[in-house]
């Protein structure tokens, strides 16, 4: 991959900070109240190229690195996350097609992608399966020149709203390990027999859509499979994770310091007992270990993204980034509302929404009970005696 300038990468900062500062900040309030998605701002971020931050630029992309993709999920989190999640599973599809896809299929997706025509998501969770996504159900068999795909797929980010999916269906169900027998395929939108059931009411995460996907008897061409390798499906998908933590870190990141920012501002305008809350020691604690803690994630974050760009194996770091950032997020979200008291639980301060927001970084991508048997795992084989 070619890494990013400096110069190109605060370019993308300020582009991205200045569109949270002129379009997203008036109306996010309104959004996220009401949970109505952000057709207009989506379609913004489209013009300004960000569904190409990754996609190679001989596919009409921007192809940025890493390092710069984290930065840009930073910025737009500070302003609400949730506009990242129609990106997020987006630049992971094209990872996986432009990673693992044919020729073929790179010509026929990553142009659309990267305009932002084709609008990417992830179909893996299913309604019994959660995390284990080695012991899948959805099927998909092969007639002809055509896959069959039968299933059902829980809480899909952009499902609605999404018009390409990465689906990973069993095309063997007696491969051992299982999940040998499972491969990737990109599903487009419409297609008969391919239906959203229900959109998901949310604690947090609001606006975007979150969705179970329903496929009875869809028909796709064989063209649709990744590679057009059976059984592959799994580790190509695992690898695009990598950058999805990536990502979810960097989300974690920015709510947590906008949160900070609230909270320290606040500090030094709310006075109690004859001077600014700022003054008295306890306070003065929360905002030390709130900083400390968030410049902590962002080194792991920026860390990851930098050992991602090297071309380098990152589920280690990457775990690690996402395992501590969104714990921080969540702990660092709690402190703020403690310092506002009860301004900061209601919804005249936008607290309370980076506190609801903060629980996806720690279920999302993998809960952060998986991102600890992961790392364990890679610690073992890394210091194995």
């Amino acid at each position: 991959m070619t890494l990013t300038s400096m110069e190109t990468r605060s370019q993308m900062a300020s582009l991205v900070r200045e569109f949270v500062r002129r379009d997203v900040e008036p109306v996010v309030a309104h959004y996220e109240n009401e949970d109505i998605y952000p057709q207009e701002l989506v379609d913004k971020m489209a013009e300004m190229g960000l569904f190409g931050i990754m996609i190679p630029e001989e596919y009409g992309g921007l192809g940025l690195d890493y390092t710069t993709f984290a930065l840009i999920f930073e910025e737009l989190s500070k302003g609400w996350m949730s506009l990242t999640g129609p990106l997020g599973t987006h630049h992971i599809l094209a990872y996986v097609i432009a990673t693992y896809g044919t020729d073929e299929m790179k010509r026929r997706f990553l142009p659309r992608m990267a305009e932002g025509v084709v609008r990417g998501g992830l179909a893996l969770t299913e309604p019994s399966g959660g995390s284990d996504m080695q012991n899948l159900q959805t099927s998909a068999v092969r007639n002809g020149e055509e896959y069959v795909i039968n299933g059902n797929k829980m809480f899909i980010s952009n499902g609605a709203s999404g018009n390409a999916f990465a689906v990973l269906a069993r095309t063997d169900k007696t491969a051992q390990p299982p999940h040998r027998g499972i491969s990737c395929f990109v599903v487009e939108k419409p297609a008969a027999g391919f239906t959203v059931a229900q959109k998901l009411d949310k604690l947090g995460y609001r606006g975007i859509d979150t969705t179970e996907l329903v496929f009875d008897n869809v028909r796709i061409p064989t063209e649709n499979l990744v590679g057009e390798v059976e059984g592959q499906g799994f580790s190509q998908v695992m690898s695009g994770l990598e950058g999805g933590r990536i990502n979810v870190a960097a989300r974690a990141v920015g709510v947590a310091t906008a949160a900070f920012d609230a909270a320290i501002k606040y500090a030094q305008q709310r006075e109690s007992f004859g001077q600014p809350i700022a003054q008295h020691q306890a306070i003065q604690l929360k905002l030390a270990e709130m900083a400390t803690n968030i410049e902590a994630a962002r080194l792991l974050t920026y860390e990851a993204a930098r050992k991602k760009d090297s071309g380098e194996r990152v589920d280690l770091e990457a775990g690690m980034a996402k395992l501590f950032a969104s714990e921080m997020c969540g702990e660092v979200t709690m402190e703020a509302m403690r310092i506002h008291g009860g301004y900061g639980y209601i919804k005249d301060y936008p607290l309370e929404r980076y506190y609801r927001d903060a629980p996806l970084m720690i279920i999302g991508e993998g809960t952060n009970e998986i991102q600890k048997l992961i790392i364990a795992r890679r610690l073992l084989r890394k210091y194995q005696i």
